[in-house]
């Protein structure tokens, strides 16, 4: 029986190709239109990851590079679910996440930001989800840093995000942001995003109830990917 199809995406919620006060998108943006293709077996079903592809400090930024003692900066806790459109936990997806240290600077060549390197900090983990599709990481705050898009743009801190799900047609690739920043509502890349609501769903806030006392403070992130359709198996929809 051949999987069922993912839901379409509601495009609107999405930031258009070319929006020039992003600069760096007129050069790559197309100027046609997409195709609307019909997803093949290839994008619904897989990849599948287990315990063996990661270790298990994976998933904890202060220690999975550090080499003489802690980084440096704010501890904090990063934590949620990933769910589907229907509300399900997708359990055992990879999530990965890289970030900024704590002065704003990413451990890159081409980044030449005036705040140092950490030596103790590499910016980059990774976990598998749980059963119901919990995850969690701890790591440091990353700072805000400038960059040209005009004279004067800093990006609000932010962790990049990639997850999986559990097939292609469901991967995403997306920002999760700290509530309270003021940057976020000045920041150009945000500003290309058309829906409020959107917006909202990109800010983590703050949760003390997962905080540990006397070490570091959390922020809860719940990722939705999309919804598989329902399938006609033996004269019943199985799936929703």
């Amino acid at each position: 029986m051949k999987p069922a199809e993912f839901y379409q995406r509601d495009r609107t919620w999405q930031p258009p190709a070319l929006t020039p006060d992003y600069k760096t998108s007129v050069g790559r943006s197309p100027r046609l239109a997409m195709l609307s293709l019909q997803g093949s077996m290839s994008e619904i079903t897989g990849p599948t990851f287990g315990h063996g592809d990661i270790d298990p400090i994976d998933n904890d930024l202060i220690k999975n590079y550090a080499k003489s003692g802690d980084p440096v900066g704010e501890r904090i806790i990063v934590h949620g679910r990933v769910l589907d459109e229907n509300g399900r936990g997708v359990p055992n997806t990879l999530v990965e996440i890289w970030q900024a240290n704590a002065g704003g600077r990413y451990r890159h060549k081409k980044d030449t930001y005036l705040a140092p390197i950490d030596p103790n900090f590499g910016g980059c983990g990774r976990t598998l989800t749980d059963e119901n599709g919990y995850y969690f990481f701890r790591t440091v705050k990353p700072g805000a840093y400038p960059w040209r898009n005009w004279v004067n743009n800093w990006r609000p801190a932010h962790i990049h995000v990639s997850v999986f799900g559990t097939a292609f047609s469901q991967r995403l690739i997306t920002q999760m942001y700290f509530e309270g920043d003021p940057l976020i509502a000045k920041c150009p890349i945000v500003a290309t995003i058309p829906d409020q609501r959107a917006i909202d769903q990109l800010i983590a806030p703050l949760d003390l109830n997962a905080a540990v006392p006397l070490d570091c403070l959390a922020y809860k992130f719940d990722i939705v990917l999309r919804g598989r359709r329902s399938t006609l198996f033996e004269n019943r929809l199985e799936g929703n």
